[in-house]
C-alpha cells in the first residue's frame, strides 16, 4: 500500500479501465472504510459499490468500467462540503489499493444511478465515479481530455495561499507547519480543473475560501464539492503529520478576494 504523500502526488482520475472487477478483498476493504465517519462536519453520506451492467451504468467518457462507486447525502447544511470530502477520503485510499477512480457529476447516466442508490426527495447523489483498476494504455479520449483540462497542471504555491491577509501571497517556504498540509491540497482534483480554493494563514488558523467562478446547479454548488475535496487533502495530510485541531466555521474578519466565499477554519490545538 501506498503512503499518503505517494498517493496524492502519483494518483490521476481514471478514464480508462482494463474491463475487470475489483478483486475481492479490495472491494471488501473498500466497503469497510467508507462503512466508517469519513467527513468531520457532522454529515452522513452514505456509499455503495454497484455493478454496472446490472444497473445499465455508463458515461461517455469512460473505458472498460465494470462498477461505480456512488454517494448520496441529504441536502443539509454544508452537505456538498462533506460529501466531497468523503468521496475523495475514500478515492485516495482506493488509490492506495492501486484502484482507480474519477468523480463524474454531468457525464454520468444520473438516472439510473439514483435509482439504484435509491435517493429520496431530501436527499442528492452529488457525484458518482467508475471504480476498478486502470488500463495499461489510456484511450485517446481520455489522452485528450487530459490535454484539453491541462489536468497535470497546478496553479502556483503563492497564488493560492496568503498570509495574514489575502493580498500577501505565502511562499512555500514560509508556510511553516502547514507546508505539507497545503501542498497536499494544491494537487486536489476539481471540476474542469477550476482549482477554486484559496487560504489564509493567520497565526496558527487556517482560513479557507472559494473564489466562485461556477453557478449553481439542481445537485447543488459544485465548487463547495470541490471544496471538500480540497479540505480532505489538508486534513489527511495535516494528521499524517501529527498536527491536532479541527474545523470551525466563523467569520474571520479578514477581507475575502472578489467573487470568493468564506468556507471554513482549521485551528490548531
Amino acid at each position: 500500500m501506498k503512503t499518503l504523500q505517494e498517493t496524492i502526488e502519483t494518483r490521476r482520475s481514471v478514464r480508462t479501465f482494463d474491463g475487470n472487477e475489483l478483486k475481492a478483498e479490495d472491494k471488501k476493504a473498500i466497503e469497510e472504510y467508507f462503512s466508517e465517519p469519513t467527513n468531520p462536519f457532522g454529515v452522513d453520506v452514505a456509499f455503495k459499490i454497484l455493478d454496472a451492467k446490472e444497473n445499465d451504468f455508463s458515461s461517455a467518457v469512460i473505458v472498460g468500467e465494470k462498477q461505480y462507486l456512488a454517494a448520496k447525502v441529504k441536502r443539509v447544511e454544508n452537505f456538498e462540503i462533506a460529501c466531497g470530502y468523503s468521496f475523495e477520503n475514500v478515492s485516495l485510499f482506493a488509490a492506495s489499493l492501486g484502484v482507480g477512480t474519477v468523480m463524474l457529476a454531468a457525464s454520468l447516466s444520473r438516472a439510473t444511478l439514483e435509482k439504484a442508490m435509491e435517493v429520496k426527495e431530501d436527499e442528492v447523489m452529488p457525484v458518482g465515479s467508475p471504480i476498478g483498476y486502470p488500463g495499461s494504455k489510456m484511450s485517446i479520449r481520455e489522452t485528450l481530455m487530459r490535454k484539453a483540462l491541462k489536468a497535470d497542471e497546478r496553479k502556483p504555491f503563492e497564488k493560492l495561499f496568503f498570509q495574514n491577509d489575502f493580498n500577501t501571497p505565502l511562499k512555500e517556504e514560509d508556510a511553516g507547519i502547514y507546508k505539507g498540509a497545503l501542498s497536499a491540497l494544491r494537487l486536489a482534483p476539481s471540476a474542469t480543473n477550476g482549482q477554486p480554493w484559496r487560504a489564509v494563514v493567520v497565526g496558527e488558523a487556517v482560513h479557507f475560501a472559494e473564489v466562485k467562478t461556477m453557478k449553481d446547479s439542481p445537485i447543488g454548488d459544485v465548487q463547495k464539492f470541490d471544496m471538500g475535496i480540497a479540505l480532505s487533502h489538508f486534513d489527511l495530510m495535516r494528521k499524517e503529520q501529527g498536527i491536532k485541531g479541527k474545523f470551525t466555521f466563523e467569520t474571520p474578519g479578514i477581507e475575502l478576494p472578489k467573487n470568493a466565499l468564506y468556507i471554513a477554519t482549521f485551528r490548531k490545538e
